[in-house]
């Protein structure tokens, strides 16, 4: 069944500077994984960022690539405290 990844961070510094590494990082997993996520900025408060990937068969790939593309693109640098990466599954 495919899983529906769900990416949460707030960012810190630049938003422009933040945006920039993550749509590289994110064009990365495109490329090796060939899912294309998109990015969403929360309403009431737009330090808070999500990435949302959708329809993901492999997972502990996919867990792998996210994991080393944000590491390649340092967004650990323009994040504040933890990426949290969560996995959903529908019900019906």
């Amino acid at each position: 069944m495919p899983v529906q990844y769900y990416v949460w961070y707030e960012i810190a510094g630049d938003p422009q500077r933040a945006s920039a590494a993550i749509d590289a990082m994110m064009a990365d997993v495109a490329r090796t994984t060939g899912i294309r996520g998109r990015l969403h900025v929360r309403r009431d408060l737009p330090t808070t960022w999500m990435e949302i990937y959708a329809d993901v068969a492999d997972t502990a790939g996919f867990e792998e690539e996210i994991a080393a593309a944000a590491k390649r693109h340092d967004v650990a640098q323009h994040t504040i405290g933890t990426r949290h990466v969560e996995a959903f599954v529908a019900v019906n």
